[in-house]
């Protein structure tokens, strides 16, 4: 019987060592980008030895994946009234809580190409689910905008943490932003 519960330790005890090192990385990631972060590094910060990182996660590439990966964004849909609001709580849920996975990848767009893909595809992905809800005839740049504007505050708070923009209540930010939302997400022809 002791044999069971000590093989069900070990496994939970893997299984947190993977959890630590993939927050470890991720954290990393998110505050130096791809090309400083390190396997070492990694494997300093969550006390383990470096040759373990590489048996949970094979390369430094796949570790970023993993680490990078951030939980997609509810899909849209709705009026464009509604699609305002999903847009705006979208937005106030990253000035909120900081995405360390979706910093990661910001942070390695520049210089990572599988990191500026995945935010392409992420932003193109919502673009198409945008531009099916609005009727303008600019629909595919209203819905550009809206994602350059989001991707450009969260930078901004997170990663540049600029003056101002840093310490501001998510609200206020949020409610300065309603009317630009409002009038990219209008329907009609422009």
């Amino acid at each position: 019987m002791a044999g069971p519960a000590s093989h069900t330790s070990r496994a939970e005890q893997r299984r947190q060592t993977e959890a630590r090192i993939l927050a470890t990385a991720r954290q990393l990631f998110s505050e130096h980008g791809y090309d400083r972060t390190t396997i070492r590094a990694v494997a300093r910060a969550a006390k383990v030895n470096p040759g373990l990182v590489m048996h949970y996660f094979g390369s430094k590439e796949q570790l970023f994946t993993q680490a990078s990966a951030a939980t997609p964004d509810e899909p849209i849909s709705g009026t464009p009234e509604q699609l305002t609001e999903q847009l705006l709580a979208t937005l106030h849920d990253k000035l909120t809580h900081e995405p360390t996975a979706t910093l990661a990848m910001l942070r390695s767009m520049l210089t990572h190409p599988d990191a500026t893909e995945g935010v392409r595809a992420s932003l193109s992905r919502q673009q198409e689910q945008l531009s099916d809800i609005l009727s303008a005839d600019d629909a595919l740049l209203r819905t550009g905008l809206t994602g350059a504007i989001s991707l450009g505050v969260v930078i901004g708070r997170h990663l540049l943490q600029l003056d101002g923009l840093r310490d501001a209540p998510p609200d206020q930010i949020i409610e300065l932003l309603r009317p630009c939302f409002e009038s990219l997400t209008a329907s009609g022809d422009s």
